[in-house]
């Protein structure tokens, strides 16, 4: 049994789409911003979980992947730590530089945020696993792939 081709947007352009992304962003981070303060946390502490949840990372890469200026970072970071959601430790090249590590409570955090986040995850679930692939294949190469890598 063959599969039917699927319909494809008609002409739709580069100001398109921007503009769905817009929207798109828009909905993840009000739904974001409402499961991170059902955790008692802003959406700039919240986002910090997420970036870590990558893996370690020092206060400055933290503060470039999250645009903010160094000082905000490490006032984001305070709060964390207080809450014991990470820990700080020297980076073992270079004893200056502090590397924020997700502790296991940071995880759970992190997790709890995203299972409650259910407008974006009933959009998602919505899409077939194909679609879920060719989604994730797409983002990637408009995001994260760089033509010089």
């Amino acid at each position: 049994m063959t599969k039917a081709p699927r319909a494809e947007a008609p002409g739709v352009d580069t100001a398109q789409l921007m503009e769905l992304f817009s929207v798109s962003l828009g909905v993840y981070y009000g739904d974001f911003t409402v499961a991170a303060a059902s955790e008692n946390l802003t959406a700039s502490q919240g986002k910090a979980l997420t970036v870590l949840r990558r893996g370690p990372a020092a206060m400055r890469t933290l503060a470039d992947v999250m645009t903010c200026d160094a000082s905000n970072m490490t006032g984001i970071i305070d709060r964390l730590e207080k809450r014991g959601l990470v820990r700080r430790e020297a980076s073992p090249s270079d004893r200056r530089v502090k590397n924020v590590i997700l502790t296991p409570e940071g995880e759970r955090v992190t997790d709890a945020i995203r299972s409650k986040m259910h407008t974006t995850q009933e959009g998602l679930d919505r899409l077939s696993a194909e679609d879920r692939s060719s989604l994730y294949a797409l983002l990637e190469r408009v995001f994260v792939a760089r033509p010089d890598a």
